[in-house]
């Protein structure tokens, strides 16, 4: 996938058929218009093209991180994915001149997909029937998606995120069409872990939204390799009485990889949680914690197994 960043750097592309929208959760209702869109750009021998914005126009705390996002966006075969900063000078583009100069002008969009409660230009104030009336201005098709509801609630980020938080992740995956996943980069953490025979890549996950406190069998995506693992997601030390404190951000993230001793620092790692094992919780003996760790592993080891990662490419 071709990703530009900004308005100077856009190309025109054969045919684009372009999908507006933030996708910030990248669950199944923006799935299905970036698969739909791109079924029509293969179609038309034509080009699929994804418009984002970063950060959220609404300031709204997102699913996942830009860099996970767009991750995501490829692994649906997107063709090109132009990245708009939401900034002061962009905010007082009115809807019109928007779809005038950018999406028409710029991109020179062929047909564009949106979700019906799409909106766009200088307070919002562009919607679905400001999109029918410029589509006919300026002769692009227009495809709108109705909202995909779940026990009468409208799908959306900010509903998984809370199927999260609450430990919901059986649900929240049916939602994504994939496991609950943190995209993060390789820290330098205490060591204790591995003074303890159990070495842990610590995480620092990108202001992304975190399950609840516990440890997980997961699974992990390092560059083009598919491994296996626990993740701790805790207020650390295990070995004493924790602070109480309510901040995502003060919760720490370590995963230990079966059988892997690469040094990543540095290095961007997925992780997928398949279940949750256990609760935090605090030891009064390192013997007591190595004991329940190895447990812990043994578990993981069984669920996992019982959890292949799927086909790298699903069909559309």
């Amino acid at each position: 996938m071709i990703v530009i960043s900004g308005l100077r750097r856009i190309s025109r592309y054969r045919k684009p058929v372009v999908a507006l929208g933030v996708f910030d959760g990248m669950h199944l209702a923006h799935r299905r218009i970036l698969r739909e869109a791109i079924i029509h750009a293969r179609s038309i021998k034509g080009t699929s093209v994804v418009v984002t914005f970063y950060p959220h126009p609404r300031n709204k705390e997102s699913l996942y991180s830009l860099e996970h996002r767009l991750r995501l966006i490829a692994q649906l075969g997107v063709g090109v994915c132009i990245i708009i900063r939401f900034n002061k000078e962009f905010s007082v583009i009115s809807a019109e001149n928007f779809i005038k100069d950018i999406v028409f002008g710029k991109i020179n969009a062929r047909y564009v997909y949106v979700g019906k409660n799409f909106r766009f230009g200088k307070g919002a104030q562009g919607d679905i029937r400001t999109l029918k009336r410029l589509s006919s201005i300026y002769g692009f098709g227009l495809k709108v998606f109705n909202l995909i509801r779940l026990n009468n609630k409208p799908i959306s980020s900010t509903y998984i995120r809370k199927l999260i938080t609450l430990g919901k992740l059986n649900l929240a995956e049916k939602l994504l069409l994939r496991p609950v996943s943190v995209l993060g980069t390789v820290i330098k953490g205490a060591y204790l872990a591995t003074r303890l025979g159990f070495p842990t890549a610590n995480i620092d996950p990108h202001h992304e939204v975190l399950p609840s406190a516990g440890i997980y069998a997961v699974r992990i995506n390092f560059a083009k390799s598919k491994l296996r693992g626990i993740c701790y997601i805790g207020f650390r030390p295990t070995l004493k009485k924790p602070k109480m404190v309510n901040s995502q951000k003060e919760r720490h993230v370590e995963v230990h990889i079966f059988n892997f001793k690469k040094n990543i620092y540095g290095k961007y790692l997925e992780i997928e949680f398949i279940k949750k094992l256990r609760n935090e919780k605090n030891f009064r003996l390192v013997s007591d914690l190595v004991r329940q760790v190895k447990k812990d592993i043994l578990r993981a080891k069984k669920i996992l197994s019982l959890h292949p990662y799927p086909p790298q490419h699903m069909p559309l």
